[in-house]
């Protein structure tokens, strides 16, 4: 007597394991949502000036906030004692304190959470075999990156408690904020990967490496965008298409700092010329992807995410450039900094997807 041998195409003996993966791949999604959460809490803590209200590194201890009235006099006497409450935030209330405490601590707590999401799921998925091998290993680096982060961000956090500074040193906000996209890349890579397409109708086409080339470009676009928030170049030069009255301002004015290769951090106008140049090369990038998947066959599933792409692209930079007009609100700067982090994600399902 003959046995069903598939549910729905896929056969009976991939069911269970294809459900699993299911499992896992949602496990993975909902970490890189969190990963979008912390960079969106991470800018409005840069917006809100309340990246140095703690000035301790306690991974453990520091989860539980101040309780008590006395416990806040004493964090809010440490933060005085620091050059941003001397140079910038002197005669501040104890209640504005606390305001500009919550949205430190919030950050910190997340990434709390974000380590218990990560590795409890991590071992029970381990525990009964459905993580292993190749996949085991991708995770666990995954993970010790996450471990990394959070290093950097303290790193980050200590250039900015320095004598004299008022504000983190814009490479560690950068480096930072690059390494939080690499992660959410490498969760979306890992995530897309698991999803069953033996089954799926779709017409690809193939593409070379243009699509990974394009996650390449978005990630080092991200990472001259942590240099323009951390040197504050979204505040100055707030005209567009012109720059200083110029399309291409002087290199005399772009390359004042001595020695030269400095420009590239402490010169404002570099820094901010270099994110627009960049986005343009990514505009043009992306509709040059479309232009070419679409001679080869305009209906394909291929097309389609390519064009999206390209839209997404061309949204981002048009936000960006409200942004900076607006002379970066909290509204825009979240906004801006957030959609970053959908435009990459969706490059690297494209990237992931595609064919080489």
């Amino acid at each position: 007597m003959a046995v069903a041998a598939s549910t729905e195409g896929v056969p009976l003996a991939r069911v269970p394991r294809s459900r699993s993966l299911s499992a896992v791949r949602a496990w993975i999604y909902c970490l890189a949502a969190l990963v979008v959460l912390m960079v969106a809490v991470g800018g409005a803590t840069r917006l809100t000036g309340s990246g140095l209200s703690i000035t301790e590194w306690r991974p453990v201890t520091g989860a539980i906030p101040p309780l008590t009235e006395q416990a806040w006099v004493v964090e809010f006497e440490k933060y005085r004692q620091i050059s941003q409450y001397e140079l910038v935030n002197k005669g501040m209330s104890l209640s504005e304190f606390k305001f500009i405490y919550a949205w430190e601590w919030g950050h910190r707590q997340l990434g709390r959470l974000i380590g218990l999401v990560f590795f409890l799921p991590l071992v029970w998925f381990w525990v009964r075999g459905i993580i292993q091998g190749r996949l085991a290993l991708t995770l666990l680096g995954i993970g010790a990156l996450g471990g990394l982060q959070g290093a950097i961000g303290w790193i980050m956090v200590a250039s900015g408690l320095e004598p004299g500074m008022t504000a983190v040193a814009p490479i560690k906000l950068a480096l930072h904020l690059t390494v939080a996209s690499v992660i959410l890349a490498c969760l979306i890579w890992v995530a897309s990967g698991l999803k069953d397409r033996s089954g799926a109708a779709s017409r690809e086409v193939r593409t070379g490496y243009a699509p990974r080339i394009l996650v390449g470009l978005i990630l080092f676009q991200i990472a001259l965008g942590g240099l323009v928030a951390g040197s504050k170049a979204g505040l100055t030069y707030n005209t567009w298409p012109l720059m200083d009255g110029a399309l291409v301002p002087p290199a005399s004015a772009l390359f004042v700092v001595k020695p030269w290769i400095e420009n590239f951090v402490d010169n404002v106008l570099l820094v901010q010329f270099n994110h627009r140049l960049v986005a343009y090369a990514i505009v043009a990038f992306a509709f040059w992807h479309v232009w070419s998947v679409r001679r080869k066959d305009p209906a394909s599933s291929t097309a389609g995410r390519a064009a999206g792409m390209a839209g997404l692209a061309l949204g981002q930079m048009a936000l960006g450039i409200v942004t900076l007009l607006l002379a970066v609100p909290l509204w825009a700067g979240l906004a801006h900094q957030v959609f970053a982090m959908a435009v990459l994600a969706m490059a690297v399902v494209h990237a992931r997807v595609s064919k080489a």
